[in-house]
């Protein structure tokens, strides 16, 4: 199996799409998109690769019920190999207790570039739907599932499009964030607002709190 670059793999994810969901962040990306609260996934990083088939044994050994896989990072579709075998292997097995489960892919390319390019198509041909677009800070308006409104959210099956098409989207509402700590630090999960991060590490600190780093400056 191809190798892929991982950063870290969360279980439940709750904020980045539909339902319960598992959620995969992979290392490497070369956009550097400013205001990116991901940074230490930019730095290409060998040491981190592993066997598709690593990932997923341990999407196998979740509990259900798993509504949804999103991949994220770093730049997945720099990976387009790996991640083409992933999300392969995952279409052709079903979630624990038989219901539907979407994969969903957040990509910092725009969403011609992943159209028409030749590299991205057997990925994309098992994407339920793809968020595409760079980040830009000043557009972060709190769009539901964009990080800032020059995304698009593009529903490539029924399914995508019964879970993140326009009728869908409107039901969001308010975005929301997601704590979970791995022992040895705080993890944030979602799309915050662009001051969101500043005022809460602030505030954490006038309460006493220690930081020793962020991924967002990292």
């Amino acid at each position: 199996m191809t190798g892929l670059a991982i950063s870290r793999l969360h279980h439940p994810v709750t904020v980045l799409g539909h339902g319960v969901r598992a959620g995969v962040w992979v290392q490497g990306c070369t956009l550097a998109c400013p205001g990116c609260m991901s940074r230490d996934t930019w730095e290409p990083r060998p040491d981190t690769e592993v066997d598709v088939e690593t990932v997923l044994a341990w999407i196998r050994r979740l509990p259900g019920p798993l509504d949804g896989v999103t991949v994220s990072g770093g730049e997945p579709f720099q990976q387009p190999g790996a991640l083409a075998e992933l999300l392969q292997a995952l279409s052709e097995s079903t979630s624990p207790g038989g219901s539907p489960r979407d994969l969903l892919v957040f990509s910092g390319y725009a969403w011609p570039r992943l159209r028409d390019g030749a590299a991205y198509q057997p990925a994309l041909a098992r994407c339920d739907a793809v968020v595409a677009g760079p980040y830009v800070v000043r557009r972060n308006t709190g769009s539901p599932l964009r990080g800032s409104d020059n995304q698009e959210v593009v529903a490539l099956t029924a399914l995508g499009r019964e879970r993140y098409g326009p009728e869908a989207l409107a039901r969001y509402g308010e975005r929301r964030l997601q704590m979970m700590t791995d022992g040895g630090g705080i993890r944030v999960i979602g799309i915050p607002h662009r001051t969101d991060l500043a005022r809460w590490q602030a505030a954490s600190e006038a309460g006493g709190v220690t930081w020793e780093g962020t991924t967002w400056t990292a």
